[in-house]
């Protein structure tokens, strides 16, 4: 009995270490849970810090890119001024050139001055001696311009009183000449009134200013060149006017008869 029962305690008492076992491969799964979940979240983070390094690649990538265009347009614009300053230089070594040429012909001028001067210097003496005769004569001459212009003056004095003369003579002309103008108008008023009174009810005769117009019916026949009887009658009557009036007026005034006279297309049939 005794060893029966030793036998079965020990039987029973095996499931403990089993459950020993079971419970340290538990913890050991728990354990290594544990380990690949915080391995996880380790590699989440690494990648979630590596996207954001990524993109801020990226935008550090496009800002050079951009940083390099800029660059090469900052080259093109350095080579086009390099070119233009090529041209410049170019310009300025062949200016350089000209201005050396033109730098000796002047030392070659300034030498020939040197030369003229020293023959200018010895030649002082002489022009000082001339100097002093032409102020001298210089002297002479201003002395004859001050008589010059007083004569000059007394002269403009005279011209000035025979131009007074000369415009009351002019104020003279002009009122016997206006004078002259009126008693003509006076006359030829005169004369027109008297010659509307001798015409006056004619409709073939008009009197425009100072002109008397006889139509061409009046005067001779279409074709004709024979005076008809009433334009003989007209200027008979035009002739007694003026007769009349030529016996009044004074002979110290001037004045013309103008007789104007015009044909039609019709050709002379008649013998003249």
């Amino acid at each position: 009995m005794s060893a029966g029962g030793r036998h079965v305690r020990r039987r029973l008492n095996v499931w403990p270490g089993y459950v020993d076992v079971l419970s340290s491969l538990l913890i050991l799964v728990i354990f290594v849970l544990m380990i690949f979940t915080f391995a996880q979240f380790i590699l989440s983070q690494k990648v979630s810090n590596q996207e954001s390094e990524l993109g801020n690649l990226h935008k550090r990538i496009a800002e050079l890119t951009k940083l390099l265009g800029l660059e090469q347009q900052k080259n093109l614009k350095l080579s086009e001024n390099i070119e233009q300053l090529s041209a410049i230089i170019t310009a300025l070594t062949e200016e350089k050139f000209e201005l050396t040429g033109k730098i000796e012909s002047l030392s070659t001028l300034v030498k020939d001055r040197d030369v003229a001067l020293d023959k200018q210097h010895q030649l002082n003496s002489e022009a000082q001696a001339q100097v002093l005769l032409l102020n001298q004569q210089l002297k002479a001459l201003r002395s004859q311009l001050q008589e010059i212009a007083q004569a000059l003056k007394v002269s403009e004095q005279d011209k000035a009183n025979k131009q007074v003369q000369i415009e009351d003579l002019n104020n003279r002309l002009n009122i016997a000449l206006a004078r002259k103008v009126n008693r003509l108008e006076q006359y030829r008023s005169e004369f027109f009134g008297r010659l509307r009174k001798v015409l006056a009810g004619n409709t073939l005769v008009r009197i425009v200013g100072d002109r008397f117009m006889f139509q061409s019916e009046l005067l001779f026949g279409s074709g004709s060149a024979t005076l008809d009887r009433i334009g003989k009658t007209e200027l008979a009557k035009l002739a007694k006017v003026l007769k009349e009036l030529i016996v009044n007026i004074p002979q110290d005034i001037d004045w013309i008869l103008q007789v104007e006279g015009h044909t039609d297309k019709v050709p002379i049939k008649t013998h003249e």
